[in-house]
């Protein structure tokens, strides 16, 4: 709501100046009208020292951007600041600040001019943010155009194995890792966009229920933003609930294939971090571990419980993201930089899933790093801490980071920068 400051305007009557009296007045009638041959007499604006003191302050605190905003609404002339700031240098106005309400207990004018400030910013923002969701509306039609074509390429290959691989993965918006009902929505959009399609959900205190939600409507879910073993049995137990509530209403679920991402790398450069941070030694080959054991610790568990989910490796750093976890039932994807070296190396390809990490490793990197013991111990975090656990924090603003910068390439393709059209 806008609150304007009194003004005052005078309107000079010509009844007095014509002396001409109105021949249908009524007797007792004071009134007069003016004379229909004479011009009115233009209106003057009159405003109280008070209303310029709160205008200035207002013009003055505004960005540059705003400053006409703020003179057109008002009606007011650059000039007319100007010759406002000259009476406030004489001590012109030097009149009290006082209330827009005659002192009736309204706002006075200095908050008025506050009000104005921030309204006039609130509407900046507003105009920026509405073309920011203009540019991220043609960004994410593009991807879903994008994502049916490589879908349509995987096809076969899903085809042929029923479905369990071959699926093209899509990633949810990852702003909305703190909105469950936005979550679900958007994956089950992107789900829709073509058979073999299986959407990443961020393991966050939100996307848990959105996990188990989209489950439930049908959805192969991947969740990502995934680096400990808590997250991981929460993201199967989501599963389950809603594969179970599918099953008691006599839905099918054959055609769901969930997976749950540990990104591995991402574990390791976070303990590395915390070593330099906290000036804790070790040996340097341990922190290569530490994702391997995460994932191998929670393999091992999801095998025992039977849940119907598979793991999934990603974040690559060394090649024992992928040869460690050879002969488990899990999904491995290395990036195809990765995929060639992998071909072209003579690392042995036998089965090590099984194989423990060395107990040295596991215990040093135990004693010295809570973080490691949060990540590799069931209950070592809570859903609500999901969030705020260090890898969390860092690869959801990488994410984030991306997403701007994609839809700053697609703004720059739709409104090229006319400034580097003259260089």
């Amino acid at each position: 709501m806008e609150i304007f400051p009194e003004m005052t305007m005078t309107v000079a009557g010509l009844d007095h100046l014509t002396g001409i009296t109105d021949p249908g007045r009524m007797a007792g009638d004071d009134e007069r009208r003016p004379d229909p041959e004479v011009p009115a007499r233009a209106r003057r604006r009159m405003f109280t020292a008070q209303y310029k003191q709160e205008i200035l302050a207002a013009y003055d605190a505004a960005p540059g951007g705003e400053k006409g905003a703020i003179l057109r609404r008002e009606g007011l002339y650059s000039s007319i600041i100007t010759d406002w700031r000259r009476q406030h240098r004489q001590g012109r106005l030097r009149a009290a600040v006082g209330r827009a309400d005659g002192g009736r207990g309204g706002p006075s004018l200095s908050e008025v001019a506050k009000l104005r400030a921030e309204n006039e910013r609130l509407r900046t923002k507003l105009a920026q943010a509405e073309a920011v969701i203009n540019v991220q509306g043609k960004v994410h039609a593009l991807l879903e155009e994008i994502s049916k074509s490589a879908a349509a390429l995987l096809r076969p290959v899903f085809d042929a194995e029923a479905g369990r691989n071959g699926r093209l993965s899509i990633q949810t918006d990852p702003r909305f890792f703190r909105d469950t009902e936005a979550i679900v929505a958007q994956a089950v959009r992107f789900s829709a966009l073509a058979p073999n399609m299986i959407v990443k959900i961020p393991a966050t205190a939100a996307g848990i229920p959105a996990i188990e939600m989209a489950t439930y409507l049908g959805v192969s879910i991947n969740a990502t933003v995934s680096f400990t073993l808590p997250q991981c049995v929460a993201v199967a137990e989501a599963v389950e609930r809603g594969l179970a509530r599918r099953e008691r209403e006599g839905k099918e679920t054959a055609s769901i294939s969930p997976v749950c991402t540990i990104m591995v790398g991402r574990l390791d450069d976070w303990l590395k971090v915390v070593a330099d941070k906290q000036d804790i030694s070790t040996d340097p080959g341990y922190l290569e571990w530490a994702g391997v054991a995460v994932f191998k610790k929670t393999y091992a568990l999801f095998v025992e419980r039977g849940y119907r989910i598979r793991l999934l490796s990603a974040a690559f750093r060394n090649h024992m993201h992928w040869s460690e976890l050879i002969g488990g039932d899990v999904v491995v994807s290395p990036p195809y930089s990765w995929q060639v070296r992998f071909n072209a190396s003579d690392i042995p390809v036998v089965p090590r899933i099984d194989k423990p990490v060395e107990p040295r490793v596991v215990e040093d990197l135990t004693r010295r790093f809570a973080d490691y013991r949060r990540a590799s111990t069931e209950g070592g975090l809570s859903v609500a801490e999901f969030d705020t656990f260090g890898p969390t924090r860092r690869t959801l603003r990488q994410f984030m980071a991306a997403s701007a910068e994609l839809a700053a390439l697609v703004r720059d393709v739709l409104v090229p920068d006319p400034d580097k059209a003259l260089a």
